[in-house]
């Protein structure tokens, strides 16, 4: 067998064994969440809405994220996953800071 067939078949078997995992890895890890850290200019209780001194409005869907005691003032950092053009998909936490 010519040496150079030996090179690749060599080859070949690092990727699999190095390059398939991390490549499996980086395809079940969960997308990156982003983060907003701001100041609260109006919080609607009843409807879980927050607004931003920017102006942003997050809709909190799962309102047991919302810290306890949350007023205009507050500065917050919300981690979230955002879904392109069409918003915020989830909050995942909200802290007071």
């Amino acid at each position: 067998m010519p040496s150079y067939i030996f090179i690749i078949a060599t080859m070949e078997a690092i990727m699999v064994r190095f390059a398939l995992p991390v490549i499996l890895l980086a395809a079940a890890a969960p997308a990156f969440a982003d983060e907003v850290t701001a100041t609260v200019l109006a919080f609607d209780r009843v409807d879980s809405i927050i607004v931003l001194d920017d102006k942003t409005v997050f809709n909190v869907t799962t309102p047991e994220v919302i810290p306890e005691g949350l007023k205009a003032g507050d500065t917050i950092t919300i981690d979230f996953k955002s879904e392109g053009d069409s918003g915020v998909a989830t909050i995942y936490s909200i802290k007071k800071m």
